[in-house]
């Protein structure tokens, strides 16, 4: 016992350090920290008070896998908009982890998530067929390699939300990042993308017990109907809240560090008044024991 509390507060301090940028440290780096101490203020927990950072810090790892030089620029140009520091210091991603990633898209977070969890662990990139018309070579092959290797500790996965063909309570981990709005989007020759409620039943299936489920997408008006995900790509997260609970999961905190106060509910999230500046939830979500 002894030996592994000496190990704990090891790394415990290294995430910490790792939590504060380097003198002189490139911008990019600054505001990965910065996310990451803005997250620890805006984690609100379920009926309790805000979490500290001591309670969620994997930040080690999530430096380090932002500070590498193999990164593809069009990534780091994002990062100030998308704050994956904060969002994946708020997941508690780990190490060694299994991480079923629902609709990856080109892979923005894919290539993050891969690096953290190194040799030990797994990435599942999933992407509904129906996405291969936007998802085409010209986007994919950077992200992945010609060969398909770039990325050696992920999977791609070519399926609907709720049947992804994985075995049941094998995941530690799954994220939906801007994507539980697409439940209600019929892209153009197909029947859809899967059953709602299947799609929040299928990530409760795959999880272990004791798993975490991340979702993340732009927010519509409260009271916007479901259906609004299919017009402007936004969705209620009341909806989302509704449905996760229903598929068995107990909202564990959310957090504010993706919020903004100058969206338009009332445009589309590909409009350029609002690209990338949209007002989004964070929400986190446990698969009981």
């Amino acid at each position: 016992m002894r030996h592994f509390l000496l190990i704990s507060a090891g790394i415990a301090a290294l995430a910490l350090t790792a939590c504060k940028a380097e003198p002189n440290a490139p911008p990019s780096q600054q505001a990965a920290a910065e996310e990451m101490a803005q997250t620890n203020n805006e984690t609100n927990m379920a009926g309790a008070p805000k979490a500290g950072m001591e309670d969620n810090d994997n930040s080690a790892a999530i430096m380090a896998a932002l500070r590498r030089n193999d990164r593809l620029e069009e990534d780091s140009k994002i990062d100030e908009a998308r704050k994956p520091a904060g969002v994946l210091q708020f997941s508690g991603i780990w190490p060694g982890m299994t991480v079923v990633e629902l609709e990856a898209g080109t892979g923005y977070y894919t290539e993050i998530l891969n690096h953290i969890v190194g040799p030990k662990g797994k990435v599942y990139m999933q992407n509904p067929a129906a996405f291969d018309g936007f998802l085409t070579p010209e986007k994919m092959d950077p992200r992945l390699g010609t060969d398909g290797k770039r990325l050696a500790n992920t999977e791609v996965l070519r399926t609907n939300f709720d049947k992804l063909g994985l075995q049941s309570d094998s995941a530690d981990m799954v994220t939906w990042f801007l994507g539980p709005h697409e439940m209600f989007f019929t892209p153009e020759g197909t029947d859809g993308l899967g059953d709602p409620q299947g799609a929040y039943n299928e990530a409760f299936r795959v999880l272990k017990p004791g798993g975490s489920f991340v979702l993340m997408d732009h927010k519509a008006a409260p009271g916007s109907p479901e259906t609004t995900g299919g017009d402007t790509h936004r969705i209620d997260p009341a909806h989302v809240q509704k449905r996760a609970e229903a598929a068995g999961f107990v909202l564990e905190k959310t957090s504010d560090i993706l919020a903004s106060k100058t969206d338009d509910y009332s445009l589309n999230v590909f409009n350029p008044k609002v690209r990338r500046k949209t007002d989004r939830f964070l929400h986190l979500y446990r698969k009981p024991k």
